[in-house]
């Protein structure tokens, strides 16, 4: 995997854990570390695996933790040094107002390069199919919520980077036998901005 993605193969850390799951972490891919659980080896086949790995690896070609941090740092810096400057705090709820409203702006944005992992797997492993098959395993509970149509719009809204699962899956169907997007982080802020659009 790291031989297609061009760069040297990441301090890997397995974490002893029964929720299949896996993460990336890193200022870059040289620097960059990839979790895995153990529920995650025992639950998904190994193409599966592959795919949700690619998933990760594309977070560290992208620089996705370091662009996160940043954008997660801003929102802070902005909140101290401007928002709670104009708002003194008297106006309590204003300020829980204005907090909630970046929150949800930085982790919606978070959602583009979620989308763009996404993509970035389907394209370099070539199995946008599998991928979404390992998706549907991971969080199966999670979509059985997101087939109700209240629970669906707070997923969009709620503090989490990654899109709704439902999209995320549907997306990945939809992909094809595709293996170049020009720009995969603007085509990804379309596709979750169209899909968030389409819940209401």
């Amino acid at each position: 995997m790291a031989d297609k993605f061009h760069f040297k193969v990441p301090k890997i850390v397995v974490t002893n854990t029964l929720a299949p799951n896996a993460a990336a972490s890193g200022p870059s891919p040289s620097r960059g570390v990839v979790l895995i659980t153990t529920g995650a080896l025992v639950q998904l086949e190994e193409d599966e695996l592959i795919s949700v790995l690619g998933h990760e690896f594309g977070h560290l070609r992208g620089r996705d933790p370091f662009w996160l941090y940043g954008l997660s740092a801003l929102q802070y810096l902005l909140w101290f040094y401007v928002i709670f400057e104009l708002f003194p705090t008297s106006s309590l709820i204003l300020l829980l107002i204005y907090f909630w409203v970046l929150s949800t702006i930085t982790y919606f944005i978070a959602k583009f390069f979620e989308a763009r992992a996404d993509l970035t797997s389907a394209i370099v492993i070539g199995q946008p199919n599998i991928l979404a098959n390992a998706l549907e395993e991971i969080g199966f509970k999670r979509l059985l919520y997101e087939r109700i149509p209240s629970y669906r719009i707070q997923e969009w809204v709620s503090f989490d980077p990654h899109p709704p699962i439902y999209f995320r899956v549907d997306r990945l169907r939809k992909f094809g036998a595709q293996t170049e997007i020009k720009h995969p982080l603007l085509q990804s802020a379309r596709d979750v901005t169209r899909g968030f659009l389409n819940s209401l």
